[in-house]
């Protein structure tokens, strides 16, 4: 990844996910052994949502996030992917859940969002500002979307630190995860691409840092299963009367 500019890595993360669109439920299940959706859930209680609450999804993917502040708040809810094929997936969840006028779909660029400023009450990204470009910019987006007092919220995979449990992670994260990926959706540089990924991208510590450099304040970072996720939090600053 060291080598591919911003603009290659876009495109290769575009092609990576619209490949493996169809089977990316089936993968997440297998290769956080489900502990994506108990993630998820602890992220819900603390942004705990009140009933006509609005909000953003970045690299919402197939929806289950959006689907999940849906059926919390009742409250408007749009989702943004650049992978066609992903919200495709994403829109026949939603259909199934007879959530068409709660939820909108938009293809677009998590870091250049068409959305007015101070538009929502949370903007999220889930497992996905590792693929961006530009986190930095994708976070300056996400608090300028936000209304003044709004959260933004990151649940990303992170980098445990304790022994034996950090050699043991790396261990399946690099040999085993791509290995499934081949077996379960016959997509090995994919899934090689994955641990990749996590190389550059900043621990949990430097990430809560970013957070606050970006002007968020009463930011908050919690470690998820040992460190491999992690949870950030952040408030839009509410201007001085």
């Amino acid at each position: 990844m060291e080598s591919q500019s911003p603009n290659q890595k876009e495109q290769f993360v575009h092609s990576v996910f619209e490949s493996i669109a169809p089977k990316y439920d089936l993968m997440n299940d297998i290769l956080s052994f489900r502990r994506h959706k108990a993630w998820r859930k602890f992220t819900m209680k603390k942004m705990a949502m009140s009933a006509g609450d609005t909000a953003v999804d970045l690299c919402c993917g197939t929806c289950d996030w959006t689907i999940s502040m849906a059926e919390e708040s009742g409250g408007q809810i749009k989702g943004l992917d650049f992978s066609e094929n992903m919200l495709q997936v994403g829109r026949g969840k939603i259909h199934a859940r007879g959530l068409d006028g709660k939820v909108q779909l938009y293809q677009g660029n998590a870091m250049d969002l068409p959305f007015e400023t101070g538009q929502f009450d949370y903007a999220t990204i889930g497992f996905g500002l590792r693929n961006v470009p530009d986190l930095h910019q994708v976070l300056r987006e996400m608090k300028r979307v936000v209304k003044p007092g709004g959260m933004v919220v990151c649940l990303e995979l992170s980098k445990p630190t304790w022994q034996p449990f950090k050699g043991i992670y790396y261990f399946y994260f690099n040999r085993v995860l791509p290995l499934l990926g081949k077996m379960f959706a016959k997509r090995y540089e994919q899934y090689k691409w994955l641990p990749d990924s996590l190389v550059q991208f900043p621990g949990r510590h430097e990430l809560a840092q970013i957070f606050r450099d970006i002007g968020l304040t009463q930011v908050e970072a919690y470690p998820l299963t040992g460190g491999i996720a992690a949870l950030h939090i952040g408030i839009k600053e509410t201007p001085d009367v």
